[in-house]
């Protein structure tokens, strides 16, 4: 009786994973989980670039080991996350990803000069700054421009899905929208940041200065332009100021110029100009009523 029961009690259960297996929504979900098992959450990946940068920059608050060899350690710990992540969502099938790891890591000392040159834009360009230690800890335009170094560099070296993760997990946070795919100089400053979007395609020269609200996109968005310049290019020495828009990958804006705020611009602008928005501004006085 208890092996009839035993019997009868599996065949339910093979009926009910037979008739779960045979629903296509169950199916379409086991076979997303399949494809996904391995791949480590968007929070682990950013984890893992927060943590390289906590290494470059103890400034941002967490407490290492004292020591050159606790240091190397620490990146050497740093090299193989990204070589399990690089694995994990097998980033290139024909790549050899200890190569990759490595060559990433070797091109970090260039990406820490280059970060520097970015907190030294924004020490002497903001006068709220007082030091480096407040740009490193406070500003979130540091922050998105050393996400998007890293991640820029990882999609340089042919990586896909983990430099998209680290520009939007900065974007999530700071507010700030850098796509990992722009081509950025050096001395990059962005004050406040809130709403700036970088496109793809966009290439801006050194000792750029951008504002809140600035948006570097394109003209088209239809899909046929994947693989085309869509985004503008800013030459050196650029300020652009809250609000301004700048659209297509033919628009030019020369070295030395200034745009103004809300200005809304789809043609190049020659070396030296300086662009603005005119409007009206009025102001009346309210009318006394005789009770005053």
């Amino acid at each position: 009786m208890g092996s009839s029961l035993f019997d009868f009690l599996i065949n339910l259960e093979l009926i009910e994973q037979s008739r779960i297996l045979n629903n296509t929504f169950y199916q379409e979900i086991l076979n997303r989980q399949a494809r996904v098992e391995a791949v480590p959450a968007n929070q682990a990946i950013a984890d893992w670039a927060l943590g390289l940068l906590n290494l470059l920059y103890p400034e941002r608050g967490c407490r290492q080991e004292p020591g050159a060899t606790a240091i190397e350690a620490g990146f050497d710990n740093r090299r193989q996350q990204l070589l399990a992540m690089l694995n994990a969502t097998k980033a290139c099938s024909d790549c050899n990803n200890e190569q990759v790891a490595a060559a990433f890591f070797d091109a970090l000392p260039e990406l820490y000069r280059q970060m520097n040159t970015d907190i030294r834009a924004i020490l002497s360009g903001d006068p709220a700054a007082t030091s480096e230690f407040e740009v490193i800890r406070c500003y979130p335009g540091f922050l998105a421009i050393a996400l998007y170094r890293i991640a820029h560099e990882l999609l340089v070296a042919a990586v896909p899905i983990l430099p998209r993760i680290l520009t939007e997990y900065a974007h999530s946070v700071t507010g700030i929208d850098i796509h990992p795919g722009a081509s950025i100089g050096e001395y990059l400053y962005i004050d406040h940041g809130t709403g700036l979007v970088i496109g793809e395609t966009t290439v801006i020269g050194n000792h750029v200065k951008l504002y809140q609200g600035v948006t570097l996109g394109a003209l088209s968005v239809e899909k046929y332009m994947a693989n085309t310049k869509r985004h503008p290019t800013i030459g050196d020495h650029v300020i652009i100021y809250s609000g301004a828009t700048i659209l297509g990958g033919d628009t030019v804006v020369g070295d030395n110029c200034i745009i103004g705020g809300n200005v809304w611009l789809t043609k190049s602008v020659p070396a030296g100009s300086v662009v603005y928005h005119q409007s009206v501004v009025k102001i009346t006085e309210t009318k006394k009523t005789g009770h005053e």
